[in-house]
């Protein structure tokens, strides 16, 4: 039996994989009047006129809502609400194990981008913060921008947990190969949700440039080539034109293999298979190989290190080096609870992503990243995200 039919076979037995739990035992009538009718209403007429009191008196103090369409699951695609299911269970049960954050999946039978903002609204006053997850882009960018004004901490977690892991490996990696960050020229295949958010982080969009240094050049490739200004077939896309201006800075066409001759650093967000081995021969010394397609990565480590590669991570767990956002958002949204942070800033996001990086005590090639295996990570990312938001300007 392979892991997926395993995985199936579990998943019958368990019928979900979380349960919710009273935090008290109703034992006898007056346990029932202070739970219930008649001790609750006074609760509700404390919050009635007190709503900034429910992360005092209700679930609101310790539970996200993991809010999915369905739309880009997994290396699935677009499989609808109830495909999205057992991935946001898969979320909620992590959520509590590494961070003791309870979570809650919201998988929504819509795809329209008006009416998922209108509905986390809607939902928003029984949790301290969403994890928006598994929704293609662009809307995803829509979606998540327009519910940044809801008071509580609202987290794409398919962009910025991506980037804050690709980024704490790359700065350990970078370290080892003798390269200062800013010196590095990065290719990124994938100009979706992933790609673009790599992209910002790296280059320091939204940062104080007192506090972030960005990477030498990063250039971004998409299904048809680099994306660049000369690309006629991106004006209709507001968010490709927009990455056209901040990479690619001399302007250079071609493909990925164009894109890859003398880069330090490939990072894909892509598809199985993208990436040849005289591809990464055409890098800079010491490339660094962060392949990350699912289930597949777009090249193989063992292809890789024979054709010269230094560091190479992937998203899986049966390689070194797994690049995986369960080492992020965890310990964000702890970190920015236990903070009563409003929202996840950029400097909160770079604070994760050193924060990862240095919980790896002495990195060497096959451990540039902490395993996710590993206790005490969402703690130190934890306290990294509630330290920078306390110390905000």
């Amino acid at each position: 039996m392979d892991i997926f039919e395993e995985s199936l076979e579990l998943h019958k037995k368990l019928r979900g994989k979380f349960e919710t739990t009273p935090k008290a035992r109703i034992e006898n009538q007056h346990d029932l009047s202070l739970m219930y009718s008649p001790g609750v209403a006074r609760i509700s007429e404390v919050l009635a006129s007190e709503p900034e009191r429910a992360s005092e008196l209700t679930i609101k103090s310790n539970c996200v809502a993991v809010v999915s369409d369905g739309s880009a699951v997994l290396g699935l695609g677009n499989i609808g609400a109830y495909g999205a299911i057992p991935v946001m269970e898969g979320k909620a049960v992590l959520f509590k194990q590494y961070a003791g954050v309870d979570a809650f999946p919201i998988c929504v039978r819509t795809q329209n981008t008006e009416e998922i903002i209108k509905l986390v609204r809607n939902i928003s006053p029984v949790f301290a913060g969403v994890n928006l997850e598994d929704i293609s882009a662009p809307r995803c960018f829509e979606i998540e921008e327009q519910l940044q004004d809801l008071g509580i901490p609202v987290f794409h977690d398919d962009q910025h947990g991506t980037a804050i892991v690709t980024v704490a490996a790359m700065i350990n990696a970078a370290k080892l190969a003798g390269k200062d960050m800013t010196d590095l020229k990065v290719v990124i295949n994938g100009a979706g949700a992933a790609g673009t958010a790599i992209a910002k982080m790296l280059l320091c969009v939204g940062h104080d440039p007192d506090v972030c240094q960005p990477v030498k050049e990063v250039l971004i490739c998409d299904s048809k080539g680099i994306i660049s200004r000369h690309r006629e077939d991106i004006k209709g896309n507001a968010y490709k034109v927009k990455l056209s201006l901040i990479t690619n800075h001399e302007g250079i066409d071609g493909q990925l293999a164009d894109a890859l001759v003398d880069a330090d650093v490939f990072v894909g967000v892509s598809v199985a298979g993208a990436v040849s081995q005289d591809m990464v021969r055409s890098m800079a010394d010491k490339p660094i190989i962060l392949a990350m397609a699912n289930p597949t990565p777009e090249i193989m480590p063992e292809e890789a290190f024979e054709a010269g590669a230094f560091v190479v991570g992937t998203g899986r767990s049966d390689f070194p080096n797994q690049v995986n956002n369960v080492l992020a958002y965890p310990g964000i949204f702890r970190g920015a609870i236990d903070a009563g942070a409003r929202r996840i800033t950029e400097e909160m996001k770079l604070a994760a992503a050193r924060a990862l990086a240095d919980a790896v005590d002495d990195p060497e090639p096959g451990r540039v990243i902490p395993s996710v295996m590993e206790d005490g990570v969402a703690a130190k990312v934890a306290k990294a995200v509630g330290d920078c938001w306390k110390n905000r300007k």
